[in-house]
């Protein structure tokens, strides 16, 4: 009761701390690069425009990953950047399961200059949609 009456009586520092809250979340998503969806994504590739980095452990990427896709581990990102810099010709769409990682990746890619993508919902969103998959 006493977190209700303290909203009901600091209705306007609630606010723009709600407020805030967003405008940062905002801009965290808008700086580790566009969200894209399945359709957008496969539409790219097709054109040969990008290129998928799936950001998935070796385990669950021979599970089942993306035709073409590269994997690189969100964990190795930063010891293989040299890899990643060598697809500056294209956009990178990053994939991971459902989103967690690429943020951050697009971030740190983002500052390099390289033009970042994330796939919206990630490999979850890909599969459920039943779009093809490769399992090695």
């Amino acid at each position: 009761m006493k977190i209700i009456e303290f909203l009901m009586q600091q209705w306007l520092l609630v606010s723009v701390l709600v407020g805030l809250v967003y405008v940062y979340l905002w801009n965290e998503r808008r700086r580790s690069g566009r969200s894209v969806s399945f359709h957008e994504a496969t539409r790219m590739i097709n054109a040969n425009e990008a290129v998928m980095l799936d950001l998935r452990e070796g385990s669950e990427f021979k599970q089942g990953h993306i035709v073409d896709a590269v994997n690189i581990p969100f964990a190795k990102v930063k010891d293989r950047m040299s890899e990643i810099e060598a697809l500056k010709d294209k956009t990178i769409i990053l994939v991971d399961k459902m989103g967690q990682h690429s943020g951050s990746v697009g971030r740190d890619l983002n500052k390099l200059g390289l033009s970042v993508c994330r796939l919206e919902g990630g490999m979850t969103e890909w599969i459920s949609q039943k779009l093809p998959v490769v399992k090695a």
